[in-house]
This record gives structure tokens, sequence and C-alpha cells, in this order.
């Protein structure tokens, strides 16, 4: 505020005046009856730090126009279901809990549970019989003591307990109960979910003592170590793309700042209500942090580099809905004759604005680069015209 209250103070549009006194005066009533032209003396120009510049060809970015949103690879993202139906025993974690992979999420609780383990202790037992039976009537059979019948009878009541045996084994597994542990006698009521991935819980759908069914999504965990961008590109650009093109994006409802990333892959199918593909990009390193899944995202993607005639973006000033130069006109010993000119701008790319009207420019054209923008406000704010 200080830089900006002295640059104020040091402008000829002062009409008190800083530091000269009726000699400015009489150079600030001028430049009022000349209408559009400005006298800056050389002392003020010093104190006020201001720049001078001229038109200088620089390298502007052409890019693509996106939107999209940050996302995580599916390998990233898990939703929790049990794998069999039961009531909710234990639920401790909230949204934004960090998980390890293995981690317990919640308990289940299920009279079911007992049954299947009842099961399948008895089929294990049964197991063991039926396959000495198997074996004698296999042997007796190749002495000829036994009949075909018995045989297949005692072969088939074999497998089948066997078959069972190995279903019931798998379903304990996946409801996280130890089938060794229930083939010596333990039978629990419950059983525990633990996290498939290493993460944060992004989403809880239970509570404790709800029923969930199979179907039922308990919780969404979300690794966001490798986030990326998901972008929609409308058909008619897709040419245009490569990889490894750079992406510079920004975050409209979270930051002001702007990103980078790369194109990493570019979708080879066009959705036929929108016409529109997705492009895949990955994030710098650098920024990977600042940002979670479901973000929204602005983006631009570089497809090529041109030269324009260009001025540091600071020698811009927007007022009343119009684009202006200070051009210096004259220049004295003691003074610059400056005329605001107003002009149509174009991108502004690494701190330089293309300049699109230079008709009434050339290379040797002088501009005020900094400071400009202190100048015409005051100048305005005064009431002069221009």
């Amino acid at each position: 505020m200080n830089y900006i209250k002295s640059l104020l103070l040091l402008s000829i549009f002062v009409l008190a005046g800083c530091n000269n006194s009726e000699t400015e005066s009489s150079s600030l009533a001028a430049s009022e009856e000349k209408d559009d032209l400005i006298h800056l003396s050389k002392a003020q120009f010093k104190n006020a730090n201001m720049e001078i510049g001229q038109l200088t060809e620089k390298p502007f970015a052409t890019t693509i126009q996106s939107s999209g949103m940050i996302d995580v690879p599916p390998q990233s993202r898990a939703v929790v279901s049990a794998f069999a139906g039961g009531y909710i025993k234990n639920a401790p974690l909230l949204v934004g809990s960090k998980v390890a992979k293995g981690q317990r999420l919640v308990t289940i609780e299920n009279p079911e549970f007992i049954t299947m383990q009842q099961n399948y202790m008895e089929t294990v037992a049964q197991l063991s019989y039926l396959n000495s039976e198997y074996e004698r009537q296999k042997i007796m059979l190749a002495e000829k003591i036994t009949s075909q019948k018995s045989f297949l009878r005692a072969e088939s009541d074999y497998k089948t307990a066997l078959a069972r045996s190995n279903s019931l084994e798998k379903n304990l597994q996946m409801l996280n109960i130890n089938p060794a542990a229930v083939a010596a006698g333990t039978i629990v009521s419950q059983t525990h979910i633990y996290s498939p991935i290493e993460g944060s819980v992004t989403q809880v759908f239970v509570n404790t003592g709800s029923y969930v069914s199979p179907a039922d999504k308990i919780m969404e965990i979300i690794n966001t170590d490798h986030i990326h961008l998901e972008l929609k590109i409308f058909e008619k650009d897709l040419l245009q793309l490569k990889e490894e093109q750079e992406i510079q994006f920004t975050v409209p409802e979270a930051s002001d700042d702007t990103f980078s990333g790369v194109v990493h892959l570019i979708g080879t199918s066009i959705d036929p209500n929108s016409r529109t593909s997705l492009v895949h990009g990955h994030i710098a390193e650098e920024d990977e942090s600042n940002f979670t899944a479901g973000m929204f995202v602005d983006a631009h993607i570089v497809t090529g580099v041109e030269k324009r005639m260009a001025l540091p973006e600071n020698a811009v000033v927007a007022m009343d809905g119009k684009n202006y130069l200070l051009l210096i006109e004259n220049e004295t010993e003691a003074e610059f004759e400056i005329h605001p000119l107003a002009v149509k701008t174009g991108p502004t790319y690494n701190g330089f604005t293309a300049i699109e009207t230079i008709d009434k420019l050339n290379a040797n054209s002088k501009f005020i680069t900094k400071g400009a923008f202190v100048l015409l406000q005051e100048e305005g704010g005064g009431g002069h015209s221009h």
C-alpha cells in the first residue's frame, strides 16, 4: 500500500502537486487543455520508478480449452461391501480417517455365520469317513469283493462332500473367518471387513446397528498418491493432441493459481451425445499434494507456440471497458508527452500481453511499461477525458 500511495503522490495528476509547485501545475493545466496528452516530468518518472519499453516479438502458446476433474486410477479407489449380509456391530472410522491396507474397517454380526461354520464342521467330519469308505470300496472292487454300484455310490458321496467342504471353506475365507479354526471347533458370530487399499475414507454409508446386504456399500476409500486429470476434449480438437503436451490448469473453486501437467493418454472413442473424448493427464509432482479427487478444473492444453508482438502485461491498463497503452509521443530533456492509446489485446502469456492493434505503431514506438495503471487511473479520477 505504501508503494501505491507513493506513486499516487508522485504522479502529476494530483492537482495539488507533490514536490514541484507552479511549473508542474501549469504543465497539468496544459495537459487538460490538449485533451489527450499527458505531461510527465522526468523527475516524477524517476521518483515513481516507472519504466519504458517497446513492442517485442514474444512466443505465445496456442492452446485447446477444456474442462474436467481431478481423479484417481481405478486401483486407487475402493468401494467396500460385505460378501454376506449382517448387522454392523462396530464402525469406528469417520470420513477423512487414514487407513492402511489390511486395517479393520467394520465388524458385522449375523447368526447365519454360525450356521455356515456348523455346516463346515459337519462336512469336514463326514469327509474323513467318506474318504475312508471310498478307498475301501476301490480296493474291494479291484478284488471283485464288492459291486460296481456300491463303489460308485461311495465315490459319489465322497466327491459331493469334498465339493461342499471346498465351497464352504471358500465362503468362510471370503468372510475373513479362518476355516482351520472352525474345523478345530472355534465358532464365531462376528466377522471383520478389512481395507483392500491404503488411503483415506471419503464416504461412510452405514451406522452401528444398521443391516447391510451383500449389495450394499459400506464405505469408500481413495488413495490420492497417484491423482491425475481427466479432461473432456471436443471431437474437433482431438487431432491436435499428442502425448507429453503441456497442460496448464486451474481449480476455480479453490485457488487462483495455475498448475501444470502433461498429456499422458488420449481417448480412442467419442461419446455420441457430447461428441467428446477423454484425455488422461499427469499432474506435475510438486503440485500433486494440492488436490483431492473430484475437484473441477479448467484446463488449456498447449499444442504449439507462435510469435506475436507484445508488451509487458503491466503496460496494458483496462479502463471503461477498453484497454489502453501509454504511448510516448514526444520526449524532451524535462518531460515526456504521453498519449493514452486504446488498443485491442490478445492473450497474456509468461508476463507479456499480445497487442493486436499495431497499425498505428512501429518498432520505435515507446510506452510506459511500469506505473501505467497508476498514471491513467489518477488522470481519469481527476476528471480528464481520454
